[in-house]
């Protein structure tokens, strides 16, 4: 399944939230991919808006698979005081967007119906 999710990070901390992202403990991005994150991308506004984007079997699933390891819960710690909302763990304030169009579906199913 393709997940696209938005967040907010507050605009003063934008640079230092780039700072930490371009050095991603090796920890975590295996964590990420053990529990089964693809194809996962972050994107971030000059006003804060991160929008993330992931290939998954489920998203809830893969959440909970880090939700169990120890170094998400630290890096959930470090990231926190740079969001809207630092009483909360980032990846819990994950707002999820409703997929209305995808390019290959809507080919396949054209190509489809066209045979």
């Amino acid at each position: 399944m393709r997940v696209c999710f938005r967040s907010s990070v507050q605009p003063g901390l934008i640079e230092e939230y780039k700072r930490r992202h371009a050095a991603v403990w090796p920890e975590m991005l295996r964590a990420l991919k053990d529990a089964g994150w693809t194809n996962y991308s972050l994107f971030l506004g000059g006003d804060g808006l991160l929008v993330g984007y992931v290939e998954c079997d489920d998203f809830d699933a893969v959440r909970a698979r880090m939700a169990l390891t120890e170094v998400n819960a630290r890096w959930q710690a470090e990231m926190a005081t740079l969001f809207n909302n630092p009483d909360q763990a980032p990846d819990e304030g994950f707002q999820v967007l409703e997929e209305v169009f995808n390019l290959d579906d809507q080919l396949a199913a054209a190509e489809s119906t066209a045979s």
